[in-house]
């Protein structure tokens, strides 16, 4: 009986899912794009980013041998993760630039999914990144933020028939792609009127002798070619 469950749980899994209409995929762009357009829905929205841009940090630190001492998120939309080892160094310099890159590129890879039409399977990979980072949590307002996000992915993926999950996966990939870019123009404005002297960009300058900017450039080459990429994919382009 387990493997027969086991057996079931693996064909859901990996199962390839029907294609979703072209009117679907550009009804949840131009819904994700409303959610990322200036105005009060983004400052709602941008918690989501929030928790990819920490995540990627989280992510990026652990898988390059520092520890991950914990992340906190902020009901103002930003962030901090702090995690433990050589404070100079390949890992170091991987951690910071994760942040504002991870978004975009988890929209890609998303993107990546939706062109292999495997909804179900990405509907449950960012709910296992969702409870992989929730552990690491260190605040009430960031847990609750994980929390209500990843019972939408849950909710979604086991309850929702199959419209809603192409409907909801698309939309979330769109969000990812799109909401990836604004930041890191908001960074970009802040950094103009002499603000965020901390930003991952700075410590990214001071850790490898390379100007900001030119971080601000990567992260903007990032963004934009991940949208493109990934509008290409999503679109069957």
């Amino acid at each position: 009986m387990d493997t027969l469950s086991t057996a079931g749980l693996w064909d859901r899994l990996t199962g390839i899912q029907p294609a979703a209409p072209w009117w679907l995929v550009a009804a949840t762009g131009l819904v994700a794009l409303a959610a990322v357009a200036p105005g009060p829905l983004w400052r709602l929205s941008r918690n989501a980013i929030t928790i990819a841009h920490e995540g990627g940090h989280g992510l990026v630190a652990r898988v390059t041998g520092r520890r991950l001492a914990g992340i906190r998120l902020h009901s103002d939309t930003s962030g901090v993760t702090v995690s433990v080892g050589k404070p100079t160094g390949l890992g170091m310099i991987l951690t910071a630039a994760a942040g504002y890159t991870a978004p975009s590129l988890l929209g890609l890879g998303g993107a990546a999914l939706l062109s292999a039409h495997r909804i179900t399977l990405l509907l449950w990979a960012a709910t296992a990144l969702l409870l992989a980072m929730l552990v690491m949590i260190r605040n009430a307002y960031g847990v609750l933020t994980v929390v209500l996000t990843g019972a939408a992915f849950v909710l979604v993926s086991w309850l929702a028939p199959a419209e809603v999950q192409a409907a909801f996966a698309y939309g979330v990939v769109w969000f990812l792609l799109l909401g990836g870019v604004r930041p890191v123009f908001e960074l970009q404005a802040l950094r103009r009127r002499g603000g965020a002297p901390d930003s991952d960009a700075d410590q990214l300058g001071r850790l490898t002798h390379v100007h900001p900017v030119v971080w601000l450039l990567f992260f903007h080459a990032v963004a934009l070619c991940s949208l493109i990429g990934g509008g290409r994919w999503l679109l069957a382009l």
